[in-house]
């Protein structure tokens, strides 16, 4: 399988910690995505590195027996230490602060503590057996205050540190679920909801396992995951992954079920808003999408793979060492192996082998596995870095070996020009609230974020469109025919076409002599009038005479200034042009020499300056008597010019009656 199959992948950089073994036990902090290496209880040295840190912190304590639990506060201010079931130890880690221990054992009586989760940097959360406590650290006085307790039976607990949203397992079957949500030292009780086990014979007894539940938040939203290994309905057969919803809000629901179409043991991730389901028994993950259509119910969508079984791209371990020593080839690494533990959202822990990694998508390999080009658009607008897989995407399908049919195309320049719109919208309403002062009252109102999905008019000219009409070996007709597409996209969503769409569609048309179909083109308005576009037919006079009328008709409908026509003109260079239209409306006898003579050396073309000098020496015979310029018109360095370039012969001598 070559390296475009694989379209997941483990991290370049992991974090490496020393390997779990009898000295050294090895801790995961979710909220800090931290590890934690704890030699001898701590005694020896404690090393605590995370993805994003760039140094990791190292500090020794006390032996004081097995650790169960350890985990810093959110900006690794203060650090949380269980060690028996009834307490947990703190120290400070904030400069000039104490660094005596402090402790606090748990309210609830004859309760054990099956863990804690810090919900910022000051605030924390036992979680017991019999409830959960909620408390308030104050460093300072090295103490901690009881905000707000509830008791419930407890068989265990998970949490997801985006939401600060903590999930508690109750009853005996351990299957109604019940959330708390902290923010801002409140705990807010959300609605309870039970997880629908599958059906079994009466003697078992199935029990709802921690590993088979993860929370996770996509497309912002949290859901609650549930691994179910065997369908609800006996004449299905498989596991599937079944999501309920979390809403802030409202009840529980359960909304999405994913197929797996296998058995065994199961993984999940969540990367980029997909769930990644990893399958140990074959080494292969699957991806499913939410976004994406499935079959509906009425109450939950069914949803398939989005591609086939891929394993992760395989990896090799780097063999570190001194220089000399490192020549040995690096050493591949075990993949879906049993000591792997996977944690939300999308990291994968290989405690036996001392690595942290984050798997990631490659979107590019998904391109050539996924052949429906609607579905494919879909898909890659919901990435994160979507934008130049897109563009390749529009390119493939416009070259000769992968030419896609009109109708595809038509498909894909829609859901661009969809999205491109939505954004377009946003940046609007956002500029209008701004200017009316909305913004001051409503602090909610922010900018709305430019992702990736945005593909506007001027990444598709100068990605895809641009390269595409240079292609000779493409059919102008098709060439035509998709430019024309892209336009009509653009106005079926009301986005105001810029001008170097016009002036590509109209060099195509020139490039192949198919001047009648200008001709309609701008007759109907397919080509919106605009002044650049103006200036463009004027420079085809020369190819097409009937350009110049057009051109002025459109100039005239934009109800521009006819000396305004004359600036657009000459900014483009368009200098014979423009002394023909001024001619054309009788008013040759009033502009400024030194105008045209100006933009006439700038572009650099001594036969064109030779042309317009001459005609301005003629109309000085004409309205004087005499060629010569007056010292009014300020003229003199162009004079020197022509001088130097034709020779004084080359100046007009005046003509006597």
């Amino acid at each position: 399988m070559g390296e475009e199959d694989y379209y997941l992948e483990l991290c370049e950089r992991p974090v490496q910690f020393e390997k779990a073994n009898p000295v050294n036990c090895v801790f995961f902090d979710e909220a800090n995505k931290q590890v934690f290496a704890v030699r001898s209880g701590g005694a020896t040295g404690v090393v605590v590195k995370g993805p994003e840190d760039r140094s990791p912190i190292s500090f020794r304590m006390e032996d004081k027996g097995e650790v169960k639990c350890i985990k810093f506060s959110l900006e690794n201010k203060i650090l949380a230490v269980q060690r028996t079931s009834k307490t947990v130890d703190f120290s400070n880690f904030i400069p000039d602060s104490s660094q005596l221990e402090y402790t606090q054992e748990c309210k609830t009586k004859n309760a054990n503590i099956l863990g804690f989760c810090w919900t910022s940097s000051t605030e924390i959360v036992f979680i017991t057996d019999q409830g959960i406590e909620f408390y308030q650290v104050s460093p300072e006085k090295r103490s901690l205050k009881l905000l707000k307790s509830q008791n419930i039976n407890v068989n265990w607990y998970m949490y997801c540190p985006e939401s600060t949203v903590i999930l508690l397992s109750t009853t005996v079957l351990g299957n109604v679920l019940q959330p708390f949500h902290f923010r801002a030292g409140t705990m807010s009780k959300l609605p309870k909801f039970e997880i629908e086990l599958p059906a079994a014979p009466k003697s078992t007894k199935v029990n709802l396992s921690e590993r088979d539940i993860a929370m996770a938040t996509i497309y912002a939203q949290l859901y609650v995951l549930f691994l179910r290994h065997h369908s609800r309905t006996s004449n299905s057969t498989g596991a599937e992954v079944v999501l309920y919803h979390l809403p802030r809000e409202g009840a529980c629901k359960k909304m999405h079920i994913l197929k797996l179409n296998r058995t065994g043991k199961f993984a999940l991730n969540v990367v980029d808003n997909l769930v990644v389901v990893h399958h140990q028994d074959t080494e292969t993950s699957v991806i499913f999408d939410i976004k994406l259509r499935g079959e509906s119910d009425g109450t939950v969508t069914f949803h398939h793979p989005v591609l086939p079984a891929r394993s992760i791209q395989p990896y090799q371990i780097p063999v570190a060492g001194p220089a000399p020593v490192t020549s040995q080839s690096p050493v591949p690494c075990k993949l879906y192996s049993s000591s792997w533990i996977v944690f939300q959202p999308d990291i994968i822990i290989s405690a036996s082998q001392g690595y942290l990694w984050n798997l990631q998508v490659k979107l590019q390999p998904i391109v050539n596995l996924l052949p429906d080009k609607g579905r494919l658009m879909d898909f890659l607008l919901q990435r994160k870095e979507c934008k130049m897989v897109i563009l390749s995407v529009c390119s493939q399908m416009l070259t000769e070996s992968d030419r896609a049919t009109l109708p595809v195309i038509a498909t894909v320049f829609d859901k661009l020009n969809h999205e491109y719109k939505k954004y377009l919208d946003a940046e609007q309403s956002y500029t209008m609230a701004v200017e009316t002062g909305q913004s001051r009252s409503s602090p909610l109102l922010k900018r709305p974020v430019r992702t990736q999905a945005v593909v506007d008019q001027s990444d598709m000219y100068t990605h895809v469109l641009s390269v595409f009409t240079e292609k000779k070996e493409m059919p102008h007709k098709f060439v035509i025919s998709v430019l024309m597409e892209y336009i009509r996209s653009l106005n079926q969503f009301q986005i105001a076409v810029q001008h170097y769409l016009h002036e590509l569609v109209i060099k195509t048309l020139v490039q192949h002599n198919l001047f009648y179909m200008l001709h309609q083109f701008l007759q109907y308005h397919v080509l919106s009038d605009s002044k650049p576009l103006a200036c463009l037919l004027l420079s085809l006079e020369s190819f097409y005479p009937p350009a110049h009328q057009l051109s002025l008709d459109m100039l005239k409908r934009l109800s521009t200034a006819n000396d305004e026509i004359v600036e657009v003109l000459l900014s483009k260079h368009q200098v014979l042009a423009a002394l023909r239209f001024i001619r054309g409306i009788g008013g040759h006898d009033n502009i400024s020499a030194r105008k045209f003579l100006d933009a006439a050396k700038q572009t650099e073309d001594k036969m064109l300056f030779y042309t317009i000098f001459r005609f301005f020496e003629q109309r000085n015979q004409r309205l004087r008597g005499n060629p010569s310029f007056t010292p009014g018109e300020h003229c003199e360095e162009h004079v020197a010019f022509f001088k130097q370039t034709f020779g004084d012969q080359a100046l007009m001598r005046p003509t006597t009656f």
